[in-house]
């Protein structure tokens, strides 16, 4: 019996080998991109004490309702109206 619990306790012992697996460099994070500024800012200059609006308002929905910029269009949020932007000549 003297054999059996020397062999028990030999199975029994953590091996060395499989203690702690190593840790790994984890890769740095990327930096955060600053958002750009949203609201009113965006919306008006100021030019010689007055205001001017950078965007055009909505044609169906009157002033107060700005169309927002699409690269070729202008679209309006409240209604959907679209207005396409001349084609740029080269």
């Amino acid at each position: 019996m003297s054999k059996r619990k020397a062999e028990e306790e030999l199975e029994e012992a953590p091996k060395e080998e499989e203690a702690k697996p190593k840790k790994t460099e984890k890769a740095p994070k990327p930096e955060k991109r600053k958002k750009k500024e949203k609201g009113v800012f965006s919306l008006y200059k100021v030019e010689n004490d007055k205001a001017i609006r950078l965007r055009p308002t909505c044609e169906r929905c009157g002033p107060g309702y700005f169309m927002a910029d699409h690269g070729d269009r202008y679209t309006c949020g409240h209604c959907g109206f679209t207005r396409y932007k001349p084609p740029e000549k080269k």
